[in-house]
C-alpha cells in the first residue's frame, strides 16, 4: 500500500455584500470572499490538497480566474474534478485536517455543518474530516482570511 500526503492552501480577502460560502455551505455573514468563483477558500484549499498528492496541476492551472466560464462558479466543481482525478489513479482519502484563520464568523457553530456537507461530497467518513476555527492574533488582514489543509491518501495495489 502506497501513501501520498499533499498540502492545499488558499487566502481571499473579504467583499462586503457578497455570499459567503464555506465548504460547500452559505453562511450567513455581512461579507463574502472575493474572488473569480464563489471564493470558498475551504473548497479551494481541499482541492489543491487532493491535486497536490496524485501530482496533479495546481486550481490555479485547472481553472485559471482569467476564464469567463469559472466566473462566479460554485467551487464544488473543483473539489469534484481533483476527486474524479484521485479515483481513476487509484487513490482513496485516509484522513483531511483544515485550519482556517479568520476572526468571523467563528468556525465552531458552523463545523458540524460543514463536515457534514464535506463528508457527502467527498463520500468519506465524518471522522476522516477535521476542521479547525483560529483566530488572526494579528496573523493576517482582518479583511481576509487563510486556510491550510493536508489530506492523507492510499493507493491499494
Amino acid at each position: 500500500m502506497a501513501f501520498r500526503i499533499g498540502l492545499g492552501f488558499d487566502s481571499h480577502e473579504f467583499q462586503e455584500g457578497k455570499p459567503l460560502y464555506l465548504g460547500g455551505i452559505h453562511i450567513e455573514h455581512h461579507a463574502g470572499f472575493k474572488g473569480h468563483s464563489d471564493g470558498d477558500l475551504l473548497l479551494h484549499a481541499i482541492t489543491d490538497a487532493l491535486l497536490s498528492a496524485i501530482g496533479e496541476p495546481d486550481m490555479g492551472e485547472l481553472f485559471p480566474d482569467q476564464e469567463a466560464r469559472w466566473k462566479d462558479a460554485p467551487s464544488e466543481i473543483f473539489l469534484r474534478e481533483a476527486l474524479r482525478r484521485m479515483k481513476e489513479k487509484g487513490y482513496r482519502i485516509i484522513n483531511l485536517d483544515c485550519v482556517l484563520v479568520m476572526d468571523s464568523p467563528k468556525i465552531s457553530p458552523i463545523k458540524d455543518v460543514i463536515i457534514e456537507n464535506l463528508s457527502n461530497i467527498m463520500q468519506i467518513s465524518k471522522s476522516a474530516i477535521s476542521i479547525k476555527g483560529k483566530r488572526r492574533e494579528g496573523f493576517c488582514l482582518e479583511r481576509g482570511a487563510v486556510c491550510y489543509c493536508v489530506v492523507l491518501l492510499s493507493h491499494e495495489g
